[in-house]
């Protein structure tokens, strides 16, 4: 199974092929515009030829009847019959001639009844049509417009990040070079402005000055002009810009970029940490408001057979289970979830209590751990590095001889090929991960992977997020998209850190205290029966209480720390509409300061 060449721009597509969304649509209007222009020819020649035909039979037939016209005469009663003019001034006399002249008006008004309305419609009345459009594409924001997010592309990664400010209520405005592209985004519901991204202008009808970031996610150069483009007319606007080689990182910080995120490195090292914490040993996962975020695996563990209420790992050990992921299917813990070799814990705890853990179940390993890594572009390589540093061996299948680096194995071949998944350790692996870019790759191998076998933990990439599930069927113990790794990592740096994406779908985030629940106890909340959601700590006066007891009363001022799914966060925001916004102001202002 050929690996697609992964040179990835912000939005994760494939740059090497030349592809680009706007260039591809334009390259198909071109087309249908060349068609039409065939088929207007086609439709022309077919009505000289008529005319020709019609008033060569038109001569014959009058020269029979001793009438004589000359070769123009025959030309315009061909066309004042053909157009149903019928002037009567050049009449047949006989029954033949009659008779032709009915099949001339017939013919003739139907081929110009589909003629002339076609040429109408293509020439006229669509691009007039299509003129207005481009003309309604917003060239500028309201002025009362503030507190904004400025995009300046939209792939799979802002689509995510488009759907975040939806839910938060948070306003943006994606900025758009291509008049066509703008019409389609404004009709999807979506704000969208049409501007030069080279052009100080642009910003300032986008309202830069009065937003709270600037996201350039396009190529390095690209997102180097745009940040000094805005740094200068709006110095004191944040600007985050993604950068997709090392070498850029300095010279984006130089052109003015407030942060810089490497968001294919951030994906590699979150593809290594979801292959760690096996046969007992925690793997944190995640920083979050003071607390660890840790997966731990079962497998040959004394936990194997015991529910969670018997292990009691909050009372003995201080340790809040979030849940438990079972062949990628995530359960918000319960005290009678029983555990299985293949199952994994999701924990929220401090360093002291992790250690703790670990020195009760963590199983010794005789051998180093080895992993597979299918895909040697740039996901692949930071994955190994991850990998290195835990001290795992690994190697990288990879088709592509050129792709091959320094400082790691390398099989060339076909990672659908069982032989040379062999020569890369597959029947010593404990993990394979699967990085390619094309998800219906990903799919395939993962199902190869996991048919080859059933004891392996697979991790595997989805570009698009509607292929995680998928993914998910065909055997992946863990999914992690592009799009929301990377829509996670802008919008940790929009909103300071308030969410934490654990897996594909399912995040760790923050809320103020709803009003409502101030004063009761965690118990009488009902969280979890409302909205779906599990807290995980509470955080008050600057203290964090992690896995707190059901009878702990929730402080006024304090937050919570919440897991839960996206649909549960979505629900939580319509239960408790103003305890997210409050937080989002609270936290904007200390991070802006």
């Amino acid at each position: 199974m050929a690996q697609v060449t992964e040179r990835m721009g912000s939005d994760g597509a494939v740059q090497d092929s030349g592809w680009h969304p706007d260039r591809s649509n334009r390259s198909v209007q071109r087309e249908e515009r060349r068609r039409q222009l065939k088929t207007v020819m086609v439709l022309l020649g077919v009505f000289v030829a008529m005319v020709a035909a019609f008033s060569i039979v038109f001569h014959e037939l009058m020269d029979r009847e001793g009438q004589s016209y000359s070769w123009v005469t025959s030309v315009y009663w061909t066309l004042t019959t053909m157009t149903t003019l019928g002037f009567g001034d050049i009449t047949f006399e006989s029954d033949a001639g009659r008779l032709f002249s009915v099949v001339v008006l017939l013919s003739g008004s139907a081929f110009l009844l589909v003629m002339l309305p076609f040429i109408f419609i293509q020439f006229v009345f669509i691009p007039w049509m299509a003129e207005r459009e481009r003309r309604r594409a917003p060239r500028t924001m309201p002025k009362s417009m503030s507190g904004h997010l400025v995009l300046t592309e939209l792939g799979p990664v802002e689509h995510s990040l488009v759907k975040r400010a939806t839910q938060a209520d948070v306003p943006y405005v994606i900025i758009v070079e291509d008049v066509d592209e703008a019409v389609r985004i404004h009709h999807e519901g979506r704000e969208v402005m049409v501007g030069a991204l080279d052009d100080p202008e642009t910003y300032r009808n986008a309202r830069v000055e009065q937003a709270s970031m600037v996201v350039a996610t396009r190529n390095d150069p690209a997102n180097t002009n745009i940040a000094f483009t805005v740094s200068e007319i709006a110095p004191n606007v944040e600007i985050l810009a993604s950068a997709n080689s090392p070498a850029s990182v300095d010279v984006l910080e130089i052109a003015g970029a407030d942060h810089v995120v490497q968001l294919v490195e951030i994906l590699g090292s979150a593809m290594a940490s979801r292959t760690l914490g096996l046969g007992g040993t925690s793997h944190v996962i995640g920083d979050f408001a003071g607390l660890k975020i840790a997966e731990a695996g079962v497998v040959a563990t004394a936990m194997i057979g015991k529910t969670l209420a018997e292990l009691a790992l909050r009372a003995r050990l201080g340790i809040g289970v979030i849940g438990v992921w079972e062949r990628g299917a995530f359960s918000i813990a319960a005290p009678d979830t029983t555990l299985r070799e293949s199952s994994i814990l999701l924990v929220a705890a401090t360093t002291d209590q992790l250690e703790a853990f670990d020195a009760e179940y963590a199983v010794a390993s005789e051998e180093p751990r080895h992993a597979v890594i299918i895909g040697g572009g740039r996901v692949g390589r930071a994955i190994g590095e991850a990998l290195e540093a835990e001290g795992l061996t690994f190697a990288i299948v990879e088709q592509f001889e050129d792709r091959r680096r320094d400082g790691a194995r390398y099989v060339i071949g076909d990672a659908a090929d069982r032989d040379v998944l062999t020569d890369a350790g597959l029947d010593s692996a404990s993990a394979v991960l699967v990085t390619t870019h094309d998800d219906d790759v990903n799919v395939y191998l993962t199902r190869y992977c996991r048919g080859l076998r059933a004891d392996l933990r697979i991790v595997s990439r989805s570009r698009l997020d509607r292929n995680v599930t998928t993914l998910y069927r065909a055997g992946a113990d863990a999914v992690l998209s592009y799009s929301s790794i990377g829509s996670t990592a802008i919008w940790n740096h929009f909103r300071g850190d308030e969410t934490l994406l654990v897996a594909q779908g399912l995040n760790v985030f923050r809320s103020a205290i709803p009003s409502e629940l101030a004063g009761k106890t965690l118990a009488e909340s009902h969280v979890n029966r409302r909205t779906g959601c599990n807290v995980v700590a509470i955080e008050s006066a600057g203290r964090i209480a992690g896995s707190p007891d059901p009878h702990t009363v929730l402080p006024v001022d304090g937050e919570l720390i919440i897991v839960g799914t996206n649909e549960a966060a979505l629900k939580f925001s319509q239960v408790f509409p103003h305890a997210r916004r409050r937080i989002f102001r609270r936290r904007r202002v200390g991070h802006r300061s």
